[in-house]
């Protein structure tokens, strides 16, 4: 059992890199991503304990990438490093990222809830604050349930404190995956929000920027769909990951480590038959360094 999408707290996961890296060996994964958004931070401390337990590590990342509808991620899988590219990718992304959260506070403020940045960043314990942080504060404070509510009553697109966040350009996240050593592979392609009728139109199109591999297994897929997706993805050329978008225990009912679309065990075909072949040069030594 494997696993090529999941988080820590170096972005929205509940588990540091490290205590994720533990967390999967537990789980007896054999192959294992950390691909947290838009930041490298856990790498190294997530391949120290892998290297320990004897997990095989991927070193990943999760990129947004600006799109019209939906959301656009790009999975970044088997970096052997972090080239100049990916750095200034990085950099833009968080400077967008630390202005939108300076824009949730001020609308908060405006609403009677009166917080900081850096109130936030302290009480989730993360340097990169993003939205399901402010959902987990707000639960903390007792204006919503849980998480699923704050996005439902403010956080989610066309909610009162909604702020869209500028993702990086497809060509330039793309190549920045490729000068540090990975391929880039298109996160959940049904969270592009476009049809059954458009979409091999406008993934044949995504593709031709130099993509290599769709996510078709997702838990955000339904088995059919994620069979349909892979039966694409072949038309397409492109190869197929599996992955549980697993963000720690309690915070998505549907997301488990080491499985995916309909609860289904993410099989080791998608590392031995597919993403492996296309990592030639695949090697951790760097974020042990």
């Amino acid at each position: 059992m494997i696993d090529l999408h999941s988080h820590s707290t170096a972005s929205d996961g509940r588990a540091s890199p490290a205590d994720s890296a533990r967390y999967a060996a537990e789980k007896n994964l054999t192959v294992w991503a950390l691909t947290d958004h838009d930041t490298i931070a856990g790498l190294h401390d997530a391949a120290v304990v892998c290297k320990e337990t004897g997990v095989v590590f991927v070193p990943g990342i999760e990129i947004t990438v600006n799109w019209p509808t939906g959301e656009f991620h790009l999975l970044g899988h088997g970096l052997t490093h972090c080239s100049d590219e990916l750095k200034n990718v990085i950099a833009k992304l968080k400077a967008g990222r630390d202005e939108r959260n300076n824009h949730i506070v001020e609308k908060m403020a405006e609403d009677g809830i009166v917080t900081t940045v850096e109130e936030l960043k302290s009480f989730c314990g993360v340097e990169q604050l993003g939205r399901p942080h402010f959902a987990d504060y707000l639960v903390h404070i007792g204006v919503v349930k849980n998480r699923q509510a704050a996005f439902d009553k403010y956080l989610a697109q066309g909610r009162p404190w909604f702020i869209h966040h500028n993702g990086a350009d497809l060509d330039e996240a793309i190549s920045a995956i490729t000068s540090s050593g990975g391929v880039p592979v298109l996160a959940h392609p049904l969270s592009l929000y476009v049809s059954w009728g458009k979409i091999e139109g406008v993934l044949t199109d995504i593709v031709a920027h130099g993509i290599q591999g769709l996510e078709a297994w997702h838990p955000g897929a339904r088995v059919g769909e994620a069979m349909r997706l892979e039966e694409l993805a072949r038309k397409l050329g492109c190869f197929v990951t599996g992955g549980s978008d697993f963000h720690g225990e309690g915070v998505r009912a549907d997301r488990h480590l080491g499985k995916t679309s309909g609860g289904k065990k993410i099989a080791d075909r998608f590392w031995d038959e597919e993403l492996a072949p296309h990592l030639p040069n695949y090697s951790v030594d760097w974020w042990l360094s």
